[in-house]
């Protein structure tokens, strides 16, 4: 039987942090972070549910975070 793969390390950040901050600094501070894939999505978008290590994602409205949650 083939081992279970481990996925890979998350940056150890608080999703809390980002909301109320500009989208464009917000990805920034998230790249400089360790965050592999940023996305920034409307209020209200319809998002597929699978959680991807490594991912943050943004609620963004008038350009800036309202919500921000990991995978």
């Amino acid at each position: 039987m083939a081992p279970i793969p481990s996925p890979p390390a998350q940056p150890d950040d608080n999703p809390e942090s980002y909301v109320g901050l500009d989208a464009l600094e917000a990805e920034q501070q998230a790249r400089e972070r360790g965050w592999s894939t940023v996305r920034a999505l409307p209020p209200g978008s319809i998002i597929t549910m699978e959680y991807v290590a490594g991912r943050l994602n943004f609620e963004v409205k008038d350009g800036s975070v309202i919500r921000c949650w990991k995978g």
